[in-house]
């Protein structure tokens, strides 16, 4: 997979995607009248429409993939339904690269299409966590936790975007402007010994529909499970396999159910240009077109989607790449479409905030035949109302197999971190132990190659918001 945008792409996205512009409204549905149009502008036209609908139909087909089980088990479950982590990843997991051991995730579906659904929070005792709720274009609406609304025990009605009603006392409303919406929560873990706790509050997590409050819900057994859905080939992978017809097809449907914002309206009178409208049949469409503009449609789409991953890098300091503004992209597709590709789900920064390096202070890349310390001042500690995290991978991305099975340090760490007298930290990153005082804040590198780090903030403070605090250059020791 190429990672190098194609300078008429990043022309294009800085031009006719990331602009910000007053909404109008939106095409309408049904079967487009064929217009007559170049090839050139077919192809433009089409490399931008990739992009604005790449979070839509990533999403959706994880959406067929995690429902796609009869009961809920640790991968996934029936909509309606979370399906709970019970246990951290470790070496042997490779289902999703730059894994966290940090949290344990609780995530469901929640179809909003027949009635709202009301989402039953415990009381987690002062135990951090959030419940980031994500409409089918990745966006954060709502985010109940411990920032938001505390870590008290409360219900949550959500609605879909064409609810309306009243709902019992003492429920918030939740509105989606999606019929669908993803919940990925994470309640903070300190490890193997914490497990039970947490597990405890994940099975006190329910989803009620509000046509079932008040009485004893018991979700449904033995869910059939769509016979269409391959829960073997990740949602990636199949969005990759998709031609222009089929991939443009499902954005038109998607849009149907899951309508575009306001001010999507101008890049939406564009894609109309060439048929891309909520409810039509694209394939049909797309057939009926001349050769040369159905060639060029395909060309603009496949240059959108070798793109796609490095757009929207962030700022890169202290050899740390900086992600801001994700979960709230307005009219910044770019952006959106890249941490879809690269990381789906991303939460608001104000929940938390992610940075990652490959390179020392130096501008090395890190290689696990050297040896790395980071230093944290006793005033440049991570700011964080709720904890963060140092993770280590391999060079897939993944956790690497290390004598003592750490995979991350923080300020969760059990043991805990030992501070310098002074009140700073050291991080020593080596393959080899560091003498035995400096264990607890050993974190060990794989056994060759080279390695990434991610460092997690989670309710991060105003100096991390504002840019002001920037994390210290990973530095080599000689």
């Amino acid at each position: 997979m190429k990672n190098i945008i194609p300078r008429t792409f990043l022309i294009l996205s800085v031009l006719l995607i990331t602009a910000s512009t007053a909404a109008t409204g939106c095409a309408p549905a049904g079967k487009p009248v064929q217009q007559t149009i170049e090839p050139q502008e077919a192809q433009q036209i089409a490399s931008n429409a990739t992009v604005y609908g790449f979070p839509l139909v990533i999403m959706d087909l994880t959406r067929q993939v995690f429902t796609a089980v009869p009961a809920p088990n640790a991968y996934g479950s029936p909509a309606n339904q979370f399906g709970n982590k019970k246990v951290f990843p470790d070496a042997t997991f490779v289902n999703v690269v730059n894994p966290n051991a940090d949290t344990l995730y609780s995530s469901a579906w929640v179809d909003t299409g027949k009635e709202p659904v009301i989402l039953s929070l415990p009381d987690t005792q002062g135990r951090y966590y959030l419940m980031p709720m994500l409409n089918l274009w990745t966006d954060s609406f709502a985010s109940p936790g411990s920032r938001t609304t505390g870590t008290g025990a409360g219900n949550f009605a959500i609605t879909g975007p064409n609810w309306s009603g009243k709902l019992p006392d003492g429920i918030a409303e939740m509105k989606s402007s999606t019929r669908w919406v993803w919940i990925v929560g994470r309640i903070a873990c300190t490890g193997p010994s914490d497990y039970q706790n947490v597990s405890k509050l994940q099975d006190q997590l329910k989803l009620t529909p509000l046509s079932a409050w008040g009485t004893n819900y018991v979700p449904p057994a033995n869910v059939p499970v769509d016979p269409n859905v391959n829960p073997k080939v990740s949602p990636l992978n199949q969005l990759l396999a998709l031609d222009a017809a089929n991939y443009f097809n499902s954005v038109c449907q998607l849009m149907v159910e899951n309508p575009p914002y306001q001010a999507d309206a101008p890049l939406l009178d564009r894609m109309a240009k060439i048929g891309i409208k909520p409810g039509v049949d694209y394939k049909s469409y797309f057939a009926g077109l001349d050769s040369g503009v159905k060639s060029a449609i395909q060309a603009g789409y496949q240059s959108a989607l070798t793109g796609i991953p490095a757009g929207g890098m962030g700022t890169i300091k202290n050899g740390w790449q900086l992600s801001y503004d994700t979960g709230n992209y307005k009219t910044n597709y770019i952006l959106r479409a890249a941490i879809a590709y690269r990381g789906l789900g991303a939460n608001l920064t104000d929940d938390a905030f992610y940075a990652s390096a490959a390179t020392s202070g130096d501008g090395a890349r890190f290689s696990s035949t050297d040896k790395y310390v980071i230093h944290f001042d006793k005033d440049g500690i991570p700011p964080v109302n709720g904890f963060w995290s140092l993770s280590m991978y391999n060079e897939k991305i993944l956790f690497a197999d290390n004598p003592i099975n750490r995979y991350c340090l923080g300020s969760l760490s059990d043991p805990p971190l030992l501070k310098n007298p002074d009140g700073s930290i050291d991080i020593y990153i080596q393959r080899d132990s560091p003498d035995s005082a400096k264990t607890p804040n050993w974190l060990p590198t794989p056994a060759s190659g080279g390695f990434s780090l991610t460092l997690r903030l989670y309710w991060p403070q105003t100096p991390v918001i504002d840019k002001s605090w920037i994390p210290p250059a990973v530095q080599l020791l000689k």
